[in-house]
């Protein structure tokens, strides 16, 4: 079901920040972003100061979307990893299935701990989205079937 959107319940989206803001813990990073391939974002931890979150994860999936098709160019479906080094802030971006781990640092890390720190952390958000979409599935109803044509014109009266 890979076009059914991800819905969160409150302690699952509790869960992922706390994954997140471990890797930028460990990975000494200062924002870990977690965004859908549409650009949608899941979920962010860390510095975020005056950064446009919504444009970057826009951005990133972007980008994905682009070397994805240079990847199949060259007889690749994707690239798993992307990383893009400034002179003072550097991005590494990790695909993980309909999933995008992005992860922003400066010179206090490197690309190497980035790298390993956001595959270890692939792993364990991969389990967690699976069991996420599979609880989703396995729900008979969705969480918006009670909501009527009626209540939702009610809302613009």
């Amino acid at each position: 079901m890979p076009d059914m959107p991800i819905l969160l319940r409150e302690r699952q989206y509790h869960e992922i920040k706390a994954v997140l803001d471990r890797l930028r813990m460990d990975s000494v990073s200062r924002v870990v972003f977690l965004v859908d391939k549409d650009g949608q974002e899941i979920a962010v931890q860390g510095e975020v100061g005056d950064l446009d979150t919504t444009s970057l994860a826009s951005l990133a999936a972007g980008n994905v979307a682009a070397t994805g098709g240079m990847a199949q160019l060259i007889g690749e479906k994707e690239f798993p990893t992307l990383s893009h080094e400034g002179e003072r802030e550097s991005i590494h971006i990790s695909v993980i299935g309909r999933l995008l781990l992005i992860v922003v640092f400066d010179e206090r890390s490197t690309l190497g701990l980035v790298k390993l720190r956001s595959k270890q952390v692939c792993h364990q958000l991969l389990a967690m989205i699976d069991e996420i979409t599979r609880a989703q599935s396995s729900d008979e109803e969705s969480p918006f079937a009670e909501i009527t044509d009626e209540d939702i014109d009610s809302l613009f009266k």
